[in-house]
């Protein structure tokens, strides 16, 4: 099945990344193929698609963590897995990752935890690391919360400590992989307009795995659609867009399920 792409772009954007016949194989079971697509500088792109489809395994072949089967992962023009050690190194201090949970280290404090990478990747002093730890803490509305540990606070908060760490080395790109999992609406809403404000204030490109509607329309303007019947993306473009003129009736049926925004950016 070919892709067909409903990015209906007037303008020649940069592209932050470059995703070129991709498949993503573990050992003989294909989890997808043929995937193509870009992601502008600036966008916030959602990884879209029913559950099984390969979401989750999409973004750790971006992160560099799986090494494709097949096919080139190109951050400003440069392939990712044919880069040298050093080159990779490069690449990855320009990004920033959030896992589900948050993943921080339940033995340190918020402080020690964004700290963390200043200290392995930088030559900054005590004092410099001490005042950007309280800057990135304020960033995500956790201003005065540095010495309280990853179980004194709630599972959102959580969430928002995890971003501050993403955002420790001020990166280019930040990876999401289900931010919103676990939350109540507004939490997740919450969570949802510090993404995009963080975006727009930094100029960061966003990729995001999520299948939470509210979500997708809040705050994504570029997406990939993957099928998990197919093993491909179906369609790619702003989720607006897809969900009243995709030509494939499985994306539209996804994005207008429940109860859709009536004006979706």
């Amino acid at each position: 099945m070919n892709p067909i792409n409903s990015n209906r772009d007037n303008f020649i954007r940069d592209n932050a990344i470059e995703v070129r016949n991709l498949r993503l194989q573990y050992g003989d079971k294909l989890i997808q193929k043929d995937l193509n697509f870009n992601v502008h500088k600036g966008d916030v792109f959602v990884i879209m698609g029913g559950s099984g489809c390969g979401k989750s395994t999409l973004l750790k072949h971006m992160i560099g963590l799986y090494s494709p089967a097949r096919g080139q992962i190109l951050y400003h023009g440069q392939d990712y897995f044919s880069a040298c050690e050093d080159e990779q190194l490069s690449m990855r201090m320009r990004w920033g990752v959030t896992y589900q949970g948050g993943a921080l280290f339940s033995a340190m404090t918020l402080a020690e935890n964004i700290a963390l990478p200043m200290q392995q990747y930088t030559d900054w002093n005590k004092a410099e690391i001490s005042d950007r730890v309280a800057y990135k803490l304020a960033l995500v509305g956790l201003a005065g919360y540095e010495n309280y540990y990853p179980s004194e606070i709630s599972g959102g908060m959580n969430k928002r400590a995890g971003l501050a760490r993403a955002l420790a080395l001020d990166p280019e790109i930040l990876f999401f992989d289900e931010p919103s999992a676990g939350l109540d609406p507004l939490s997740a809403g919450r969570l949802d307009d510090l993404i995009l404000e963080l975006s727009q204030s930094s100029g960061a490109t966003v990729v995001i795995v999520t299948h939470e509607l509210a979500s997708i329309f809040a705050i994504g303007n570029n997406g990939v659609f993957l099928d998990a019947q197919s093993r491909t993306q179906l369609d790619t473009g702003a989720p607006s867009y897809m969900l009243r003129h995709s030509e494939q009736p499985l994306v539209r049926e996804f994005l207008s399920r429940g109860e859709v925004p009536s004006n979706p950016v």
